[in-house]
């Protein structure tokens, strides 16, 4: 198994693998009911000029996540 690393560290254009984030919280929780569950294949798309948000690209749809819930998710590094 890889390294697991937090979704925040990723650079853009690289492919991942959802390993864990937190299990309470609504943002969580929305973020679960979008599809983005462990697992799952993303790519982080692109980080804004300032660092936050983060756009990544995961089930044929883009989604932003603040920097902070970034953080908080856990991604294993994969072959683009």
């Amino acid at each position: 198994m890889a390294d697991v690393i937090s979704l925040s560290a990723v650079a853009a254009g690289q492919s991942a693998i959802l390993r864990d984030y937190p299990k309470a919280g609504v943002a969580f929780l929305r973020l679960r009911e979008m599809g983005l569950l462990p697992g799952t294949r993303l790519k982080l798309v692109r980080t804004a000029p300032m660092g936050d948000p983060l756009e990544i690209e995961v089930r044929g749809y883009r989604l932003t996540l603040r920097r902070s819930e970034a953080d908080a998710i856990q991604v294993e590094l994969t072959a683009s």
